[in-house]
């Protein structure tokens, strides 16, 4: 039987008709899996993500616990149902058996931006190529704002690479609803974005000058800029605010940090984190513990090292602490770091900077098969009692040492060609990171 929301019919899948090839990442519940369906719906390689219904139960009975484990699992597959945008995730089916419930999206076989990352010269990307990603960021977050959507969760690793090169925002688990952003007068509202906007990669089809140079040397006025259709900007004086402390150490805003309340100006916080991460190669607020990080967030102002830059400067503005004075998607969109985008021509273009290797399903034939999920997710939380993740929202431990391995295992993941081991994933993804502040899925 199909489920259903809002008249649209998604897929139940069942285990027997999937293909389970191997893991992609785990988080505090569960696991991702990389499987292949069978059924004409469910056809082509799918990111699985599991999540144990005994962890959950368990979880939901520690004192720590707020009650919530039961409704972020609903709450992530119905927003995720939501979504029509190209820079967002498709629910391609649903899970439900007596162990497990779990849904799946597509497979994205560019890995996520922080191992990308790791690939550059230095670790750092060039302006023109945090330009096009800073730009596909700033409408995905628009589209979420304008359904009532805080992300809280902005950081390179929920960042996927599609196989046309363009970005997916995955990972919704710690987002809320709040009333949705409202247009201002200036701004009018913008069209709605369909999920077949994005163009496909063609790596055969290529021109002297390419689209991404000519996306970043356009030379648009900031006057034309200005004139383009854009969300508006969410008034935070009269606006619904949140008083859960969530999110990724590093990338929370002060707001959240301070507990005086938060909205969609969180999400701007995190892009100006992240611009800065892919700037410099590191975040502006690291500290040896959490206790320090989160002093340098309410007390610290960036070191923007270097000559003065548009990035730089819009940097300066993103990571404003009173969320009062802190620009906003109008003023993103019209600062100078972005006066040569051609806003409606960002999802179509046609060679990003980065396009991965597509790895097709038949491709899959000679990769060891027989994975039991159910042994492999036993392997990972199977000794974890209902302790230590009670809360998601509530990661109160250092985690320094669970980014140190985060980081190795990325760094480990980024050969495309090793073999699938389940020995060695296991083992990989058994960093349990329910014990720190990495407490989210990488898909």
């Amino acid at each position: 039987m199909d489920d259903q929301n809002d008249g649209v019919a998604v897929p139940s899948l069942d285990f027997r008709r999937l293909t389970v090839i191997s893991a992609l990442g785990r988080g505090a519940k569960g696991v991702v899996f990389l499987v292949k369906g069978e059924e004409t719906a469910a056809e082509g390689l799918m990111a699985l993500k599991v999540i144990s219904k005994d962890l959950i139960e368990r979880r939901s009975k520690d004192p720590k616990s707020d009650g919530s484990e039961y409704r972020r699992v609903s709450f992530e597959q119905q927003v995720i149902r939501r979504f029509e945008h190209p820079l967002l995730p498709k629910l391609h089916g649903v899970l439900d058996t007596e162990k497990f419930v779990g849904y799946a999206i597509e497979y994205c076989p560019g890995r996520d931006l922080n191992c990308l990352r790791k690939r550059q010269t230095e670790r750092m990307f060039s302006d023109e190529v945090i330009r096009f990603y800073a730009a596909e960021l700033v409408l995905v977050l628009d589209y979420l704002h304008g359904l009532g959507v805080v992300y809280r969760d902005l950081k390179p690793e929920n960042i996927m690479i599609q196989e046309n090169g363009h970005i997916m925002l995955v990972d919704f688990d710690l987002s809320t609803e709040l009333s949705p952003v409202k247009t201002s007068p200036r701004s009018p509202q913008s069209a709605p974005i369909r999920s077949n906007s994005v163009a496909k990669s063609n790596p055969v089809h290529k021109k002297r000058r390419s689209p991404f140079h000519r996306f970043c040397n356009s030379g648009i006025s900031p006057d034309d800029t200005v004139a383009l259709p854009e969300a508006g900007v969410v008034n935070l004086e009269n606006s619904e605010k949140s008083n859960s402390f969530v999110g990724t150490e590093e990338y929370v805003a002060p707001e959240i940090v301070s507990g005086q309340g938060h909205d969609f100006g969180v999400d701007w916080w995190s892009l100006g984190i992240l611009l800065y991460e892919m700037l410099y190669g590191t975040t502006p607020f690291k500290g040896i513990n959490r206790k320090e990080t989160f002093y340098r967030i309410l007390t610290k102002t960036p070191e923007l090292t270097g000559e003065t830059t548009a990035l730089r400067d819009l940097i300066k503005k993103l990571l404003e602490k009173d969320p009062k004075q802190r620009i906003g998607s109008g003023e993103i969109k019209g600062h100078d770091f972005f006066k040569a985008v051609e806003w409606d021509s960002v999802l179509g273009l046609l060679r990003p900077p980065y396009i991965p290797v597509i790895a097709t399903a038949e491709g899959t034939e000679g990769i060891e098969k027989k994975i039991d999920v159910e042994t492999v997710v036993k392997g990972i939380f199977g000794g974890e009692g209902g302790g230590g993740g009670g809360d998601e929202e509530d990661k109160g431990e250092d985690n320094e040492e669970n980014n140190k391995n985060r980081n190795n295992n990325n760094e480990k993941g980024g050969n495309e060609e090793e073999k699938v081991n389940k020995r060695v994933w296991v083992e990989g993804l058994n960093n349990n990171p329910t014990q720190g502040g990495d407490a989210f899925l990488v898909f």
